[in-house]
């Protein structure tokens, strides 16, 4: 389930020292959003290769050299790589570290076998933390990241400070799953043009759902992307759905008390604000908000705001009368003060 893969861009990168960067003064405005001064401080992209389990993956760093809070660790979705959050980090870098990753099996890391599951993945998200030497993170993860995501919370609670969910759901939708065996075959038979219109048609909401902004655009470049899939990229994708079939998706086991956010586009008609919801209300302390004008893909149709969002709840700050969000609703404990 991508969600902006669709804004990847390579830049040059260099390989350095893996630790983040030290504490600074603080700075940034009143509402959350950072000042074009700031903006314009120059990002540090670090790369390196790490080794998990035998297999090969990808650590991405963009940092400016301050923390006003804990490193901020993404986890997108099945067709996501490293670079696809780019376009946000500008609002996240003022504040902290940026940790983006080819996990085995992604991008252009080592193919994963679908006999590893979301256990094991979760258990590399542990690896880079432990490679990084940081003690705890902000974790943002979106759709299949999502599932690794609460998996890491799960086993790893201690390492966690935050976690945003984005596009995130306890089941995966019937429907969905039925049609991931057909995709199944439709991938190892090289039928990337069928696919590709397929995928784009239900990761955006149908006609008459509601107004999505940039609908066409992005409906047009999904498209583009999984049709330009490379065959490596298709095997990838076929182990992809064999390992979400064999697998579980989300697990009832206990998950830390620590501010959670579980966030669905308004319009989003593949995992629903009912399924957001409902993950929301198994967080011991959650809230669930709504994107306005979105679908699934509301981090690419929205990224100004999408950021600004990630940015607020990373500092906590007010997630209140935001104007392009619902109002955020309680689950489990309250938040603090």
């Amino acid at each position: 389930m991508p969600t902006d893969a669709i804004t990847s861009s390579r830049t040059p990168t260099s390989d350095a020292d893996l630790t983040v960067p030290p504490q600074v003064t603080d700075g940034g405005t009143d509402d959350g959003r950072t000042d074009d001064a700031e903006r314009h401080t120059e990002t540090e992209i670090v790369e390196h290769d790490l080794t998990f389990g035998g297999f090969r993956y990808t650590c991405r760093i963009a940092r400016q050299g301050r923390l006003d809070t804990e490193p901020i660790v993404i986890l997108g979705g099945s067709s996501q790589d490293r670079h696809s959050w780019q376009r946000h980090e500008k609002w996240l870098t003022p504040l902290s570290s940026v940790i983006t990753l080819d996990l085995p099996g992604y991008g252009t890391a080592d193919f994963l076998p679908a006999k590893y599951g979301v256990d094991f993945l979760a258990a590399a998200v542990r690896h880079v933390v432990q490679e990084l030497r940081v003690s705890r993170i902000n974790l943002v993860a979106a759709c299949y990241g999502g599932a690794i995501g609460v998996r890491f919370a799960q086993h790893y609670p201690h390492l966690l400070e935050r976690m945003m969910l984005v596009g995130m759901t306890t089941v995966i939708p019937a429907d969905y799953a039925m049609a991931m065996e057909r995709w199944d075959g439709m991938i190892r038979r090289g039928e990337t043009e069928p696919i590709a219109r397929e995928l784009a048609d239900r990761f955006m909401s149908p006609p008459g759902t509601g107004h999505v902004r940039k609908k066409a655009a992005v409906a047009r470049l999904v498209y583009q992307q999984i049709a330009a899939q490379s065959p490596e990229q298709l095997r990838m994708s076929a182990e992809h759905n064999s390992r979400l079939m064999r697998h579980e998706w989300y697990r009832p086991e206990p998950t830390p008390a620590i501010p959670s956010l579980v966030v669905t586009g308004e319009h989003d008609t593949l995992t629903t604000p009912a399924m957001g919801r409902t993950m929301a209300a198994c967080l011991p302390s959650a809230r669930f908000m709504t994107i306005d004008e979105t679908d699934h893909l509301a981090p690419v149709e929205r990224i100004a705001d999408f950021a600004d969002l990630m940015a607020r709840f990373c500092t906590d700050r007010p997630l209140e009368g935001l104007p392009y969000a619902g109002e955020p609703e309680v689950f489990g404990a309250p938040q603090p003060a």
